[in-house]
């Protein structure tokens, strides 16, 4: 499920919904791509630091754990820097993905 998102100059992005297989793959990598270096680098620590304790094995957990959240995590600070729904699908997946709260 893909959601569209639209800032205040135009600028529109194409963000998926839901489980990361990207994040799940290629660890933080995606986020690196997508511009997103805060969450790259906490991945990246969170990832380097558990797989060195347990012999990869947290680095693999870890990787699970942000393939169900970091798209609501990369959609949330979208959000925050201004962008918002641009059409009714978009804004609907949203609030039943619990993302964004129902307008009144």
């Amino acid at each position: 499920m893909k959601a569209v998102l639209k800032n205040s100059g135009g600028v529109t992005k194409q963000v998926k919904v839901g489980f990361s297989w990207t994040t799940f793959f290629f660890g933080f990598l995606p986020a690196l791509f997508r511009g997103d270096l805060k969450w790259a680098i906490i991945m990246l620590i969170i990832e380097a630091v558990l797989g060195s304790f347990t012999l990869g094995i947290g680095s693999f957990v870890t990787g699970i754990v942000f393939s169900f959240v970091y798209n609501k995590i990369y959609i949330k600070e979208l959000i925050e820097k201004g962008y918002q729904p641009a059409n009714d699908e978009s804004r609907a997946l949203l609030e039943n993905k619990l993302i964004i709260s129902k307008v009144a």
